[in-house]
């Protein structure tokens, strides 16, 4: 009786140690929203591409017009707002119904190293498209995002290295297939974030 009650004790203790180390108060949904998000960015960014008459997928090197490169980044920053945004809403939302607090020393260390890569990666691709190098800005911005995704891992739950591997493996094989990019980068932040929220949400709720 003693060594049961012995090691529900541990048990209770890994799971307070647990909670006080890392942000468990992700949502699954967010990670829908997001994946939503940046199919329909995708799909519009096809449509723009027709309307100009490029086709993305020839494989050939197209040259983008200032206006469209602005366009494009709108596009990006606006994805980028929506999947903040909404990430935002449903882990403060679970947060509350589970009665933990958001923001604590926890938080902040978890948006440092997830924010750092994060950053480096952004200006990274504003230097790609400053030097016209756009078939690069979809591999660049998948393993960035994945190296945020790994790094972040070691504050918050562990299962996100998964998406984070997955998004670094899309970005190396995009390189070597520059003229499906945009699919790549569908497929990345758009329909693994679905899978990826489906499956947390299911598993955490």
């Amino acid at each position: 009786m003693d060594s049961k009650n012995y090691h529900e004790d541990l048990l209770h203790i890994r799971s307070m140690m647990e909670r006080s180390s890392r942000f468990i108060s992700l949502s699954g949904l967010s990670g829908v929203v997001a994946g939503l998000a940046a199919i329909i960015g995708a799909a519009y960014v096809f449509f723009a591409f027709k309307r100009e008459g490029i086709d993305y997928f020839d494989g050939d090197r197209n040259i983008f017009s200032p206006e469209l490169v602005k366009e494009l980044v709108i596009t990006g920053t606006l994805i980028l707002l929506t999947a903040v945004s909404s990430g935002y809403f449903f882990t403060a939302d679970k947060s509350r119904k589970k009665g933990q607090k958001m923001w604590d020393a926890t938080t902040k260390r978890l948006l440092v190293t997830f924010i750092v890569p994060l950053i480096t990666g952004g200006i990274f691709c504003l230097g790609l498209l400053y030097h016209h190098l756009f078939v690069l800005v979809a591999p660049a911005t998948l393993i960035f995002y994945g190296l945020a995704l790994v790094s972040a891992e070691r504050y918050t739950l562990t299962d996100i290295r998964y998406l984070g591997y997955c998004q670094i493996i899309l970005g190396l094989l995009s390189l070597f297939f520059l003229g499906w990019g945009l699919l790549f980068w569908t497929v990345g932040f758009g329909v693994l974030h679905i899978v990826y929220g489906l499956i947390m949400h299911k598993k955490y709720k």
